[in-house]
């Protein structure tokens, strides 16, 4: 890990192996540092490989230090390669790195590997408050606890925290802390984790609104809740659910919009907890459940929520329907369409395949019309990360790895959608079909506007 002194231990190190002081500020011609995030490519090493044959000027031995070695490029290590193969007898070096897994396997075979790990919090907490007390600053054990918690392990880090705080020259309280680090205080946490675990979609967002006109961290948010929920975890509470929630808050911290990312952790825990998923409701996009056969094969006739302006041109109320397809023998069943009563599986792929998208797509009410999918949301959040293009081809691709068909996304905002009390729109009606060709197909798949192909 970061910040637990691995280049301070390599230049001690390099230092006792040639019976030298350390002082940690004099240099030494024979100890030579490299940082291969600046000398990363192949001419570099070069350079190195034909130096390293030079005799050390005083010291028994010459010590290279490559900090950041998993930098190099792949030329540059096939360089090095040779000459760790073969060293000089007067020449050794030592590899410091934070991701040593990016390291060929011929590289680290030909070294002896010291693996660092994160400091125990105590530990941290300890060591702050002998600096704390030798520079003079007054600070109390929750603030220590804190900012050993977000030092994650590292001494370098903690300390740069405590000496950024010092330097206010006030006495160091947790509260400060926080505002120094934007994180919310400890009855907000306790209040955001009850709104999302208790059901209260609305609360959640209030209080995450209020959070982001506080100009709060989400990623340490999203740290002292997968904290809390941890605890409870402990000691025995809760369950899958918890769970859950751990999980999607362990990738706050990762990914590129932490507040978008949060807040959808805790409005998907919000939904799970009241089963207030968006259902399908057959009744509201035209379609007949009468019984199980006839929903399934049903046609879905244009929800109410697309306005009348996005109907075919040609079409007309009264006006008298033409036939637009023919059924082929075997039954629709061998088509390659899509029906709304597959979304689940949609869902499922996506879960499997894109857990981030998949987390927004569940809150959308779906819709088909034609070769068109109209995804309404109840959020502009949601509707925002899905319409990207990115996030809709996934979606088109699922389908159409269900179905067979592919279909164009669109997704909007309707709130008036997710509204219970939203009273009924007044529904088109269309003509019955006149033919006994339409009529047959009508009986399949209830009525529905007939198109011209």
């Amino acid at each position: 890990p970061k910040g637990l002194g691995k280049t301070s231990v390599a230049r001690i190190l390099a230092h006792e192996i040639n019976s030298l002081p350390y002082t940690g500020e004099t240099p030494h011609l024979d100890i030579i540092e490299i940082d291969a995030a600046s000398n990363r490519r192949i001419d570099e090493i070069r350079d190195l490989r034909d130096k390293v044959h030079l005799a050390p000027t005083s010291a028994e031995y010459k010590v290279y230090i490559i900090d950041e070695v998993h930098m190099l490029t792949r030329e540059a290590f096939n360089a090095l390669l040779k000459t760790l193969e073969e060293p000089p007898a007067h020449v050794i070096f030592i590899l410091a790195t934070t991701e040593a897994h990016k390291l060929p396997e011929t590289i680290i075979s030909r070294t002896q590997r010291y693996n660092f790990k994160a400091v125990a919090r105590e530990t941290v907490a300890g060591h702050l408050a002998n600096i704390a007390k030798k520079e003079g600053i007054k600070i109390d054990g929750l603030a220590l606890n804190l900012l050993a918690q977000f030092g994650d392990g590292s001494f370098r880090d903690s300390i740069s925290l405590l000496d950024q705080l010092g330097s206010a020259g006030k006495a160091i309280d947790e509260q400060m802390v926080r505002d120094h680090l934007g994180l919310p205080k400890t009855e907000v946490v306790e209040k955001l984790l009850r709104a999302s675990l208790g059901g209260q979609p609305a609360q959640t967002l209030a209080l995450l609104d209020d959070l982001r006109a506080q100009a709060i961290d989400p990623a340490g948010t999203a740290k002292l809740l997968a904290q809390s929920v941890r605890q409870k975890l402990a000691s025995g509470e809760g369950g899958q659910e918890l769970f859950n929630l751990l999980k999607e808050l362990a990738s706050v911290g990762y990914s590129p919009n932490p507040a978008e990312q949060l807040e959808l952790a805790l409005l998907e825990s919000a939904a799970r907890e009241t089963g207030s998923k968006p259902e399908i409701n057959h009744q509201e996009i035209g379609t007949s459940i009468d019984d199980e056969p006839k929903a399934r094969n049903k046609a879905k006739e244009t929800p109410p929520h697309i306005k009348p302006e996005h109907h075919r041109a040609d079409i007309e109320l009264g006006a008298e329907p033409k036939p637009a397809v023919s059924v082929a023998a075997g039954g629709p069943k061998h088509a390659k369409t899509f029906e709304l009563s597959q979304w689940e599986e949609v869902l499922d792929k996506v879960k499997q395949t894109a857990p981030s998208i998949y987390t927004a797509l569940r809150l959308a009410l779906p819709s088909l019309q034609s070769s068109t999918l109209t995804l309404a949301f109840e959020f502009p959040l949601h509707q925002k990360k899905l319409n990207q293009a990115k996030n809709k081809d996934v979606v088109a691709r699922a389908i159409e790895d269900i179905s067979g068909q592919k279909l164009e996304i669109e997704c909007l905002v309707d709130k008036e959608l997710f509204d219970k009390d939203q009273p009924d729109l007044p529904k088109v009606s269309v003509p019955a079909p006149e033919t006994e060709e339409l009529g047959l197909i009508s009986s399949i798949f209830g009525a529905a506007e007939v198109l011209e192909s």
